[in-house]
Parts: C-alpha cells; structure tokens; sequence
C-alpha cells in the first residue's frame, strides 16, 4: 500500500499515527521495561468511609509516583463493571468479577472530595528494588488477562490485595506487629462500621453464618482499610544489613474531610427498624389483645406474619446454597427466619387439629428462642429485636390457645 503526502488529509491522518504508535510505544515501554528513578516513591493510601453502603468501610489502595517520569499511578482493587452481562444476578450470588483499576491521584482526590472522604498517605520505607518489584507486580496485573478476581467481602477485597501486593514484594523482611485486636469476629469488625447504616447493618446480619462470628486474627482483621493503616504504622521492615526500619517513612492527610452536621437522633430513630417493628409489635398486641376478648385464633394474622418470614427464609436458604459469597452458609437465623413457615404456617392453620398447632408453635418458640441466645452471645441483636419479640408473642397466644382446647378436648373425652 502507497501513502502518499500530497492531500492535506493524509498529512493529518499519518500525523495522527505517528503520534499513536509514539504513545504507545511510550505506555509499553513504562509498563514493562521502564527502572524507576531514585526519586520514585511508594505509598499506601486510605480513603476513609463514605455514606453510602458500598463505601461504608473505607477503601485501600497502592500510589506508585515518579516525578523524573511524570509517573502518577494509583492502583485500586475494589472496581466493577456495571456493563457486566447478567450484573445484577452476579452480583447478587457472588460470581461478579471485580478488577483492579489504575488512575491518577488527583482524580482520585477529586472523587474523595465530593464524597467529603479523608485521604491519607503513608509514604513507605522501600528500597529500590522493593519499589521496583511492587511496581513491577501490580503492572502485572494490571494486564487484561489478570486484572480481573473474585471478590470476597471477608477474605479477597481492595485492602487484602493491597497489603498482599505489600508482603509479595518485601518478602520475609517486612514483619508486621499484630496491634489489632484479635479478640473481635468478623461480624464485630463489621457492625463497628454500620453504625449510621441501621437497615443495612439488621439486613447484613441476618444475612451472613457462622463464618462471620469466628475470631478474627490481626492479619485477618485486615479486611478493613483502617486496620491495614494501624498494622501498617507500626509494621517495621528488615533493611539488607540486617537493621529494622519502619515500614512507614511518613504519614499525612491528603484531603481531610469537613466535619459533617450531625443527624437528628429522633428522626434517625423513626427511621430505624427498631422503631418499625417497636410499632408493628404494639399493633400485634392490640390485635391479639381484641382476638382474645373475642376468643378467636385469628390465624389470618399469624398467615401474614410467619408467611412474610418464610419468603425471606427460603431467601436465606439461596444465599447458603446458590451463591459464593463465602460468608451466607451454616446461618442461625434461619431458626428465627425459618423457611418451612411457607407453606407450613398455611397448612397447619388449616388443620384445625389443636395438638397439631400447639405443636407447631411449640417448635417455633424454641426456633426463637435458640436464635435469640445465639445473636445475644454473638453480640448482634440489631434492629430485628421487636420483630423477633413479635412473632414469639404470636406464637405464644397460638400455643397457650391450642393447649387450652386440648386440654377442653382431653376433659370431654374423660
């Protein structure tokens, strides 16, 4: 093929080329074969949590600059594509792919700011050869072909990457010192950070199993941003003649965030679903109360309520067993949240055998109770407390007015 010059047109479009094929030489040449310069600096940087429920925990992320090189590459592992095909079902069961991300650091100051997110920046004590072979591993993937990972809430997310990225690059010369509290679980760690989020934190804790309430060691605990930053300022790092040296040269804020005006306490609780359920719990009882008087079961109640936790128990069983989450198997609440009260609840009520419902709700107060204990232990009982006090209450007057008419029928029998 001729490329000729005479038009204005080619002139332009080879122009074009060359100045594509210049950077791109330009990008292969730093991603693959570029040796930072002396000056190049590695740091870790914190973003502190934000208001929704996708940041509340923070995030982590590796800041490798080189000013001889204009380098400015900050890496970030806590990235997903909402063009994913089928995203919302992937996401739902677990399988949605998370990448890791690279962008500038005023970028990401700029998105920071708008979210009114602190950034802090812990300047690391590398040597040369450590800078250049973590910058040499997060480049390697970075490349299409492994940038993409399966995210896990506990055990694979942006800060665990980050701090293993750490630990690949320093190998056997960086020591952490195991300053976070090891006695708290997973669950413990996570509902310090769920505070202001009450629906959430009631809905993530009936959500997750056992897996959520084992010990959490320090290295463990650092699924969190904020324990990666404490381990981090005290870890020290083994120099090559043999001195120890803190992990961390320098730490400052990048952005530090404007204090936020506080919520009002009130509207917060009437927002809250302890305040929900604190009203549907009165409501129950004036309901059962007037039944009483009147002396009927007043199933239609009892239909309603045990019937909405069925459907939400059978959700339960869905994310023990169709997703891979990691977190959602062998879960108590399934002893308050039990899936068989759909259509249990149904077929029972429409028996109008006495021995069988005392029987049924029998099962179900034990079921309540046993979870109740559990989440009491577990130091977890968030939002749900009233609604669970609710359906016992039902099961209760169910109970008591099952083993009334047995005993009416026993009586007559004799």
């Amino acid at each position: 093929m001729k490329l000729s010059l005479s038009s204005k047109g080619n002139r332009k479009g080879l122009l074009k080329a060359l100045f594509i094929i210049h950077c791109s030489l330009f990008i292969i040449h730093f991603t693959s074969a570029q040796t930072l310069s002396p000056q190049a600096k590695v740091s870790l940087i914190t973003v502190s949590p934000g208001p929704e429920l996708y940041s509340s925990f923070g995030h982590t992320a590796l800041w490798i600059s080189d000013p001889l090189y204009g380098l400015d590459r900050v890496y970030n592992y806590g990235t997903f594509d909402f063009r994913t095909g089928n995203f919302y079902i992937k996401f739902l069961r677990g399988t949605l792919p998370y990448i890791l991300s690279v962008h500038s650091m005023p970028n990401m100051l700029y998105a920071s700011q708008l979210e009114n997110r602190s950034v802090k920046e812990q300047i690391l004590n590398l040597s040369a050869a450590q800078k250049q072979r973590i910058f040499e591993l997060l480049e390697t993937n970075y490349r299409p072909e492994n940038r993409e990972y399966r995210y896990k809430f506990y055990y694979d997310n942006c800060s665990t990457r980050p701090r293993d990225m750490l630990v690949k690059a320093c190998g056997d010369s960086l020591r952490f010192l195991n300053v976070i509290d090891s006695t708290l679980s997973y669950r413990d760690w996570m509902n310090k950070y769920l505070t202001n989020q009450t629906w959430a934190r009631m809905g993530m804790n009936l959500g997750i199993g056992y897996p959520a309430d084992v010990k959490a060691s320090s290295w463990q605990a650092m699924y969190l941003p904020d324990n990666v930053f404490d381990e981090a300022e005290r870890a020290r790092l083994r120099t090559v003649d043999g001195k120890e040296t803190p992990l961390v040269a320098n730490s400052l804020f990048l952005f530090r965030a404007t204090t936020a005006d506080e919520s009002n306490a009130f509207l917060t609780y009437l927002l809250s679903p302890d305040f929900f359920f604190a009203v549907l719990l009165v409501v129950v009882f004036l309901i059962t109360r007037r039944q009483r008087k009147r002396k009927e079961n007043g199933f239609w109640l009892d239909r309603l309520l045990f019937g909405f936790v069925g459907v939400w128990g059978w959700f339960l069983v869905f994310l023990w067993f169709g997703t891979d989450h990691g977190v959602t198997i062998w879960n108590p609440a399934l002893l308050f949240i039990m899936p068989l009260h759909l259509p249990l609840i149904f077929w029972v009520t429409r028996q109008r055998n006495s021995q069988t419902i005392r029987t049924y709700f029998l099962l179900t107060m034990v079921g309540l109770v046993a979870f109740f204990l559990y989440a009491f232990f577990q130091d977890y009982l968030y939002g749900f407390n009233f609604f669970l006090l609710t359906l016992l209450f039902r099961a209760f007057y169910q109970y008591r007015s099952a083993s009334t008419q047995t005993a009416k029928t026993t009586y007559a029998r004799s």
